[in-house]
């Protein structure tokens, strides 16, 4: 009887196990589908597909602009270990900002970023370690347009290693992370090298649309040492479009706030502020 009631709350256990339980691999798997670090929603940053649409308040150089990011991330190796899962892979991406206001909607500034990151998850616990670079370029029209010189010019160009570890709670409802890392390589070379980074994610328990949509909210903070510490804010809110196939691809409409040291690596001196809305994909 003890052996029954034993074997019948394993059962129930099973089926009470969260939605995290299914992406830990059993055994090595090359080229894997499932990721182990979830992308980071608010992070102006990660690497993923999107395009919004922004509003700068108090800049000169910039008033309503297009932001786009065409890139993505995918797992190379995954095994079992560590007291979980972990694997390797590769991300990449262009983040691209476009005046909406000039004649022929101008390239203002690119931002090329490729890393290699390192994943690992148990349970609700993920974390993520990586190497990455990225450099920075204006558009040439808006040179010509400002007439920027060499001189004036910052050539903005660093590789970084960062380390960020998350907590899910609630079924991957709620989600906290933090982390830091180190830029090297740097260019201009007197550029502090120190980085924080923290934030919360909230997908709503509820779901409408016969369950395909659901509304999420997210903020990233970031602070470096080059701007003194000064804590820069990312915030989105909106809605998500789940897949009815693959529960890992999502589409989402948002809401979008952001104050701080500028994104956008050619104006990285400036600080921004500015307000819109963006659509974003995750694979």
């Amino acid at each position: 009887m003890a052996h029954r009631a034993m074997a019948l709350a394993v059962a129930i256990a099973g089926l009470a196990l969260p939605a995290w339980a299914a992406d830990v691999p059993d055994k090595p798997e090359v080229l894997p589908r499932i990721k182990l670090f979830d992308p980071l929603l608010a992070d102006p940053r990660w690497p993923h597909f999107s395009a919004a649409v922004h509003n700068y308040g108090g800049d000169n150089n910039v008033g309503t602009a297009a932001a786009v990011s065409l890139g993505d991330g995918f797992s190379l190796f995954q095994a079992p270990g560590l007291g979980g899962a972990w694997g390797f892979g590769i991300q990449a991406a262009v983040f691209a900002l476009f005046d909406l206001e000039a004649e022929s909607k101008d390239l203002i500034n690119a931002d090329y970023w490729v890393g290699l990151p390192l994943t690992w998850r148990s349970g609700p616990y993920s974390a993520i370690a990586r190497i990455y670079h990225q450099s920075s370029h204006l558009g040439d029209e808006y040179l010509l347009r400002n007439s920027v010189n060499r001189r004036s010019r910052v050539n903005l160009s660093y590789e970084a290693v960062d380390m960020k570890l998350s907590r899910d709670f609630f079924d991957r409802s709620f989600r906290l992370y933090g982390g830091g890392g180190v830029l090297f390589g740097q260019e201009p070379a007197d550029l502090k090298s120190g980085l924080l980074q923290w934030g919360a994610e909230l997908r709503g328990p509820w779901t409408f649309a016969d369950g395909l949509l659901r509304p999420i909210a997210a903020v990233d903070f970031q602070s470096t040492e080059e701007s003194g510490w000064n804590v820069d804010v990312s915030s989105r809110i909106g809605v998500e479009l789940t897949s009815t196939v693959d529960r890992d691809y999502t589409v989402q409409l948002t809401l979008e706030y952001y104050r701080g040291r500028n994104p956008n690596g050619q104006f990285f001196t400036r600080e921004a502020e500015f307000y819109g809305i963006g659509m974003h994909a995750y694979f």
